[in-house]
């Protein structure tokens, strides 16, 4: 069950967004703090999930940061890339609702453990998608829900195959690995990023899509440098 205390930031941040919505906002200054607004409290929500887990210290940020690196390189528009980046600090909100038990295990998992952890991308949307800004064209809840589908079909929760699944659970699913393998586990230690590198392009048309992973390469120099520069600030 999900700790209410948990989420009080997301009824907070909630609140804030439906009062806003209900405003005619035109002025683009007023447009501007406004999303500053929602990505604060975005970023803050996604650095309380790392810290719950021992082993994801600064992982949303670096997804957050990859994500929208990859979407500017494929010449998505600004709006969709923000979105994007907003989606890549939430995308794990639904790792609140995992026992700190099995986030933090040392050994390998369980099939039912292994079940419970398949949730989070469900539970994460469940989440998100009472406000409206997150369940709206921008698809932010649907990116959460579906971030670890693979391209090949064989991922969770609904198995979606190729453009069926959304373009930015695509390339959160890309920037997920890529933080991921570059992080300490229990059962191994960090991959270096030139192996992390090998083995994203050897998962295209796997278990990614291989336009993203193009896209990817194009700018793998950069993003080894904004993940370093992560660290260092962390």
């Amino acid at each position: 069950m999900v700790n209410n205390k948990n989420i009080q930031g997301l009824r907070e941040m909630k609140d804030i967004i439906d009062i806003v919505g209900a405003q005619n906002i035109q002025n683009q200054d007023q447009q501007n703090i406004v999303q500053q607004t929602i990505h604060q409290f975005a970023e803050s929500l996604g650095n309380a999930i790392d810290a719950k887990d021992s082993c994801t210290s600064s992982h949303s940020e670096d997804v957050a940061v990859i994500t929208q690196e990859i979407c500017l390189q494929m010449g998505l528009c600004q709006e969709d890339c923000t979105a994007l980046h907003i989606a890549g600090h939430l995308h794990d909100i639904g790792k609140i609702g995992i026992p700190d038990s099995i986030l933090n295990k040392k050994g390998g998992l369980t099939d039912a453990e292994y079940e419970v952890i398949k949730q989070h991308p469900v539970t994460g949307a469940g989440i998100v998608g009472p406000v409206e800004f997150f369940s709206g064209d921008n698809g932010i809840a649907q990116m959460i829900l579906h971030h670890h589908e693979r391209y090949d079909g064989r991922g969770y929760p609904e198995r979606l195959k190729g453009e069926q699944i959304p373009l930015g659970a695509r390339i959160i699913a890309v920037a997920d690995t890529i933080s991921a393998m570059m992080q300490d586990r229990p059962y191994r230690d960090a991959i270096p990023y030139k192996r992390v590198v090998k083995e994203i392009v050897n998962c295209s048309g796997t278990q990614f899509d291989p336009a993203i992973v193009s896209a990817f390469l194009n700018i793998s120099d950069k993003i080894e440098k904004c993940i370093a520069e992560i660290k260092e600030s962390d």
